[in-house]
């Protein structure tokens, strides 16, 4: 039955009439959505036209107005009514009679009512003043009266906002900040508001403001659909609760999702999620994009005086390979082929988070449209990039939530679907399980200090939950996730099975700490043996605290930390059990010694270059992917080797992937000697390798003085400010205890950058220590070194000595 149906011409203007013909027009099962939405608009804007024409007999000039929600034609069942009464400025007492007739009737049926008598002077006037009401009249729509009258207002306002769009505009995005403020994010929200909170309808209101202005536009692929959604929630809410609110309590899900025809509440909560993450994502991207063309808009015309009227040059600053900076955005190059380079689209993201910087809608739509699906194992440098792109902190839930809603997350990582918007109804947790996910990844990012192997630690933080789209216990179905997403990466065996042993005991550490007796040697043993390892030990103990950190305010305490790192101690002692076992020599490859022997006879540094690729694919037209060059140094023993070597590196503008130095005894028939072996795996920050000669003859000038490797590097850096991007945690420097009966360890962890190694080098010099050997990695974006060193006789350092070359190499790189 329709709303046309249900009306008949006796029920007219009287308020029954109506009310009978809503009532039945709500109860209708078949009809719910949009058309119960516009039929319920038009049932009431028939019986307030019939209520306009009986009661403005003989009257001229006058229209009655319908705004905001009620003026676009959507009306859920408890809705408000908003109404203007326009007048030309005749007998205001005629018109004041008017608007009792109309508003008396609806305030009987219990409706709410928003209502208003102005001249379209007086509303353009008080749109001008409240931006509320202009965003009002923005969907005015005629429902009786002088149709011209409306229609001059409906154009006056229009033409008021799009003149006044540069002033008003920044009044909105703050309006709907502050809202947010206020209700918080209905994508995470267990009790949320569907019109106030973030990525809600009063956001999706917002976002045709902006288009009406004619400034820029939202992101219009599923935005209907969302919103459409949450109003189809709002309906239903209306339904089961009689009430007008917007409110979705915990009580009533059950019944809003049975009146939808859903499974149940978390099914609901899930697609009220999935609208949310639509609406805010747009809500982002047109902001950013109000942001620039505003901007764009207000230094114009100092460009155009200062080049004489000819056109801006565009800025583009490189990031990455394929990757640049335009206008606040990160946007892919000129040269960027996305359907070539499957990498690009998490390089692409690891350089917006790194830089702190949101990637452009354009770059996302295209990497989405065009990149083909990575290999599997995944190369080295996706494996790489992905680490970086968890490791870059609070800048990386934006840039994922960019790549989530284009479907290019889901396409990397199919097992994201099941966790994706998923509720978590604990009141612990703060987030969705996806958005938990990614927050232990932000905060095992400021942990990444404290362990040996980050990468490990991130891509662990980002699977830890992974199990919670799976029946069971979300441990055991966590762990078999985790191993097959771990091969699939590109990690190693070994590193599989830490992987695995993380996600399937990362609540082991704070579930033993609070709820088992410590002082009862067989807990501690047990936990030892679930763990292993004094490294996954160490790599459980920051999942757990990230974790937790991630959860909410509720799940950590100094309390809980204390007793996890009392468990850790005992544990570790219990694992020490055994004296670790004295490193096997590596023998040298031929290539190796022939290099050893030629930098013996010649005297100086003698490189050798080659090239590194991923094996080759079955697929016949997938080409194998470069993972950079291996660069071999061989040179005489000397002090100032590392530092010569890694700061002509970063002059020559080298990321160092890897990097190995040890001594090498030359063989006999060769008179006595040493040599040091440098063994880097390297990669062009930008364009093509430089050539090996003119490594060579810049090494040989750092080694003997005549270049100056660190004005070059502060020359570089004077140039190009560090642009603002993500704030690492502070470098960490340690000695690590009983690690060589040989050496001193020194442990470096830190953020990679240019120059880095130089560093290090050179505040080793300074300390009068000598570099035995050298074990340097880079894990994502964090770089973890570790140095063995002895005094000038070849002897550990003494403990003192040892912590005050830790300490002074951590002042160096801190300042």
């Amino acid at each position: 039955m329709t709303s046309t149906d249900v009306r008949t011409e006796a029920e007219g203007s009287e308020p029954g009439g109506y009310a009978a013909a809503r009532l039945r027009l709500l109860q209708e099962g078949a009809e719910s959505g949009p058309p119960r939405r516009s039929a319920l608009a038009k049932l009431t804007d028939d019986w307030l036209a019939q209520l306009f024409t009986a009661g403005a007999a003989g009257l001229s000039g006058v229209a009655l107005v319908a705004v905001g929600g009620y003026g676009r034609g959507e009306l859920s069942p408890r809705s408000d009514l908003d109404l203007l009464l326009l007048h030309d400025g005749g007998d205001t007492k005629e018109v004041a009679a008017l608007a009792d007739r109309l508003w008396y009737p609806v305030w009987d049926l219990g409706i709410a009512l928003d209502h208003s008598v102005r001249t379209p002077a007086e509303a353009r006037r008080t749109a001008g003043e409240d931006l509320k009401v202009q965003l009002g009249l923005l969907d005015a729509r005629h429902l009786a009266g002088d149709l011209g009258l409306t229609a001059g207002l409906r154009t006056a306002v229009l033409a008021d906002w799009r003149n006044q769009a540069p002033k008003r505009l920044p009044q909105l995005r703050e309006l709907c900040a502050e809202r947010a403020e206020r209700q918080g994010e209905l994508q995470y929200l267990l009790e949320p508001d569907l019109k106030e909170a973030r990525g809600g309808l009063r956001d999706a209101t917002a976002l045709r403001a902006v288009a009406a202005s004619w400034l820029a536009d939202a992101p219009r692929e599923g935005l209907a659909d969302a919103r459409r959604r949450l109003l189809d929630v709002r309906d239903a809410l209306h339904l089961a609760t009689g009430r007008a609110t917007d409110r979705l309590s915990l009580q009533e899900q059950d019944q809003v999702a049975a009146e939808l025809g859903l499974l149940d509440a978390d099914t609901l909560l899930r697609q009220v999620y999935e609208a949310a993450r639509v609406i805010s994502y747009a809500s982002d991207v047109t902001w950013r994009e109000v942001g620039r063309v505003l901007k764009s808009r207000a230094v114009r015309p100092r460009l155009r005086a200062i080049l004489g009227g000819g056109k801006p040059v565009v800025e583009r600053s490189p990031l990455a390979e394929g990757v640049v900076e335009q206008d606040g955005e990160v946007v892919l190059a000129r040269t960027a082929r996305p359907e070539r380079d499957p990498v690009l689209p998490l390089r692409a993201a690891a350089a917006a988070a790194q830089a702190g910087l949101p990637l452009s809608l354009h770059a996302v739509r295209r990497m989405a449209g065009t990149a083909r699906p990575l290999p599997m194992p995944w190369p080295a440098e996706a494996r790489e990039q992905l680490v970086t792109l968890l490791g870059s902190g609070r800048p990386t839930v934006e840039v994922w939530e960019a790549l989530e809603a284009e479907g290019l997350i889901t396409r990397l990582l199919p097992d994201w679907e099941r966790v994706r918007c998923r509720p978590q109804r604990n009141a612990v947790h703060l987030w969705t399980v996806d958005r938990h996910l990614i927050e232990t990844a932000v905060q095992a990012s400021e942990l990444t200090r404290r362990v040996g192997r980050p990468d490990l630690l991130l891509v662990a933080a980002l699977l830890h939950d992974i199990g919670k789209g799976w029946p069971g216990d979300h441990s055991v179905a966590g762990e078999i996730i985790a191993r097959d997403v771990a091969g699939r990466i590109g990690f190693d065996r070994d590193d599989v099975t830490v992987l695995a042993t993380l996600v399937r005991h990362h609540l082991l550490l704070v579930e033993t700490a609070t709820r088992r007796d410590l002082e009862d040697p067989s807990t501690v043993r047990s936990v030892a043996e679930a763990v292993g390892s004094q490294s996954t030990l160490e790599l459980l103990h920051a999942l757990t605290e990230a974790d937790a950190l991630a959860t909410g305010p509720a799940a950590w305490s100094s309390w809980r930390g204390a007793l996890v790192t009392d468990l850790v101690k005992r544990v570790s002692a219990v694992l020490a059990g055994d004296e670790p076992a004295d490193p096997v020599a590596v023998t040298p490859t031929v290539e190796q010694e022939r290099l050893a022997i030629e930098a013996f006879r010649t005297g100086g540094p003698v490189l050798g270059l080659r090239a590194q690729t991923e094996p080759p694919s079955e697929e016949p037209s997938v080409t194998p992917e470069p993972l950079g060059v291996e660069l071999l140094i061989a040179v005489p023993d000397q002090p100032g080797v590392l530092p010569a070597v890694s700061g002509v590196l970063a002059v020559h503008r080298l990321t160092v992937r890897t990097a190995e130095l040890r001594a090498l005894d030359l063989p006999e028939p060769v008179r006595e000697g040493t040599i040091l072996l440098l063994d880097w795996r390297v990669a062009a920050e930008y364009g093509s390798l430089p050539q090996a000669a003119r490594l060579r003859a810049d090494l040989v000038r750092a080694l003997d003085g005549s270049l100056d490797v660190a004005s070059r590097l502060a020359e570089r850096d004077a140039a190009y400010p560090r642009r603002r991007g993500v704030v690492a945690p502070p470098p960490r420097v340690t000695v690590a205890p009983a690690a060589s009966r040989h050496a001193t360890v020194i442990e470096v962890r830190a953020q990679d950058a240019p120059g880095l190694l130089f560093r290090i080098g050179r505040a080793l010099e300074k300390c009068g220590v000598r570099v035995r050997s050298a074990h340097v990695s880079t894990l994502g974006a964090n770089a973890v070194d570790a140095f063995y060193v002895t005094t000038a006789t070849g002897a550990p350092l003494p403990g003192e000595e040892a912590a005050s070359v830790a300490r002074a190499l951590e002042e160096t790189l801190r300042a």
